[in-house]
This record gives C-alpha cells, sequence and structure tokens, in this order.
C-alpha cells in the first residue's frame, strides 16, 4: 500500500511591525474608508515601493525652491528689474 504524503504550503508570511500611534490610526481610517483590511493597505504599500524601478536607497537631498519651480522660470511676460525705479509701480503701497 502507497503512502501519500501531503505538503501544506502557506504562500503568506507573518509579521510584526512597529508604527507610531498616529501611523496607525491614519493607515487603519484609511483602510476603513476604502473598505479594505489594514494588511492589505500595507501590502500595497510595501508592493508600490519595491517595484519601483528608480527606487532610490539613500535620501535625496532637500530641494531648493529654485529647483522645484525650475519649470516655471522664464514663463511671465518681461517686467523692469526694479519696480522701484517706476513710482507707478509704488502708488499705494504701504497704505
Amino acid at each position: 500500500m502507497a503512502e501519500s504524503a501531503y505538503l501544506c504550503f502557506n504562500a503568506f508570511m507573518r509579521t510584526t511591525i512597529d508604527l507610531s500611534d498616529d501611523l496607525f490610526r491614519r493607515a487603519k481610517a484609511e483602510a476603513a474608508l476604502r473598505g479594505r483590511k489594514l494588511k492589505d493597505l500595507v501590502e500595497d504599500g510595501l508592493r508600490r515601493v519595491l517595484d519601483q524601478p528608480d527606487s532610490p536607497t539613500a535620501p535625496l537631498p532637500p530641494a531648493s525652491l529654485h529647483d522645484l519651480m525650475r519649470d516655471c522660470c522664464g514663463v511671465a511676460e518681461p517686467t523692469p528689474p526694479d519696480y522701484a525705479s517706476n513710482s507707478a509701480h509704488l502708488e499705494g503701497f504701504g497704505r
């Protein structure tokens, strides 16, 4: 008589993570608003982060305001280099 072997394979791993109270409450509320379980929201977020092809390993340095607005530079019509040189631009200023 041949014996059958059964292999029970669980595709899910349980783990424990520490979250701040604020982050936990926000995540739990967001999951509820979406009609999902917290574990599904966490898994979704991890997949999004890990699936990014150009995911940086080190934090990016903070950008200056000029760097953030680079695409907007030069989109306005030419203006006088110094508004103070034309008294019409100062009319009513400081009142």
